[in-house]
């Protein structure tokens, strides 16, 4: 009989498998059985075949080699009992072949790395931009449906929906799982780096009970690093490159030993990365010469502004609010206008910020940050009546609860400066 608390344990032994190795294992199966929801069902077969035989008798030396080595045959298993066997005559001779030769290579050596190719695959003009970015989320970053729901703001229900229709568009429209000629790249280009930095963005602020998560962050920078030897020279590419360095060069001073969190203006600047901010800043200029300003690019000049000043007092917030208008006009996003607004509160002054921030009162009824800056310009400009009710609101929407905690010190420590 399977011990019930040795079989949790497995479970999250096997989790944190699948969010390390998941999209390296998935992008393999796709490239050997040329079928991406088979590789995907075959996958989830084998993870399943684990939870059985690790809880009886322990992790194997290699489990990734051992999930991959499975996942193969459980795909042989399916084709066998596929309905339409004699049509998959061709796929069943391949897997065989792929499982013979398993037998003449390393452990390691069987399970190719892929992924670049997954996420195009995944970012394929025929999926629109949402399931895309979700996609990619979920076979190559390893998230749960459950957090790429969150992070959408839907229903697991619906998020498990997209899904798998992505998976039957792909099959349905023979999507290639390959990486584009740079002539027919263009197209897919802005979705790749949007899942990119989407992937970043999660780990910079993770949903999942963790308030960052490394790894994510720095599978995004080793995947747009591909990207950028993939297709060199170009700007786009090199500003996000640049924005991620200089964000994650930050990485190690935005928790306190015991984990709090600490505000950008509190945080140590002598322990930031020189190294990241040294690359990011000669990325952020290479790319601007190019003259072709993109978002990222923009993103990534605001964020060398940041890195490059000696303290938070001395920043350039006139030129960082300049940059934030010129974002918002090539792309439209109220989030670009709530961070303009912060740098104007230091540019100009809270008074003038707050006028400008009611605009955003509709746009941003939902969003954590508006209430916090709401709260942060009401004690300045000596409201805190105010600002205790916009710190409520932000606490309320908080995800995190390491940034709960923040928020509540900070609506403690206004509420005793006014006594």
């Amino acid at each position: 009989m399977i011990n019930v608390v040795d079989e949790a344990v497995m479970r999250a032994a096997i989790a944190d498998l699948v969010r390390g190795d998941g999209g390296r294992l998935l992008s393999s199966l796709v490239a050997n059985l040329r079928d991406f929801p088979l590789a995907e069902d075959s996958l989830q077969d084998a993870l399943e075949s684990a939870l059985v035989h690790w809880t009886r008798s322990g992790l194997p030396t290699r489990p990734a080699a051992w999930l991959m080595r499975t996942a193969r045959r459980k795909a042989l298993d399916r084709l066998r009992r596929a309905a339409n066997f004699r049509s998959k005559s061709s796929q069943i001779t391949l897997a065989e072949e792929i499982i013979r030769a398993d037998q003449d290579i390393g452990e390691e050596e069987a399970i190719s790395d892929d992924r670049l190719r997954l996420i195009f695959t995944c970012c394929h003009p025929a999926l629109d931009s949402l399931t895309s970015v979700a996609l990619t989320l979920r076979s190559v970053a390893g998230l749960t449906t459950e957090e790429i729901a969150q992070a959408f703001l839907v229903s697991n229900e619906a998020m498990a929906q997209r899904l798998v229709r992505a998976r039957h568009k792909i099959a349905q429209a023979n999507i290639p799982f390959e990486v584009p000629r740079p002539e027919a790249m263009a197209e897919r280009l802005d979705a790749v780096l949007t899942v990119i930095y989407l992937i970043f963005t999660e780990g910079h602020s993770a949903n999942d009970g963790q308030l960052f998560r490394t790894d994510l962050c720095e599978e995004a920078i080793r995947l747009v690093m591909i990207l950028a030897d993939l297709l060199p020279d170009q700007p786009e590419i090199e500003g996000l490159t640049a924005l991620m360095l200089l964000h994650s060069a930050r990485a190690g001073t935005r928790l306190t030993a015991t984990g709090e969190m600490v505000s950008l203006e509190d945080q140590d600047r002598s322990r930031w990365d020189s190294h990241r901010i040294a690359a990011g800043l000669e990325l952020v200029q290479r790319a601007l010469a190019r003259k072709s300003a993109g978002q990222y690019q923009l993103q990534a000049a605001i964020a060398a502004l940041h890195a490059e000043s000696p303290s938070f007092s001395e920043t350039d917030w006139a030129q960082i609010a300049l940059l934030y208008a010129g974002l918002f006009a090539i792309r439209p996003n109220p989030v670009f206008e709530l961070n303009r607004i912060v740098a104007v509160s230091y540019s100009q002054s809270a008074r003038v910020a707050l006028a400008a921030l009611d605009g955003l009162a509709l746009p941003l009824s939902g969003y954590q940050p508006y209430y916090a800056v709401r709260a942060d310009l009401l004690v300045r400009l000596g409201d805190r009546e105010a600002a205790g009710r916009a710190y409520g609101r932000a606490i309320e929407l908080s995800s995190s609860a390491a940034e709960r905690r923040f928020l509540k010190r900070k609506a403690d420590a206004a509420l005793r400066d006014g006594e």
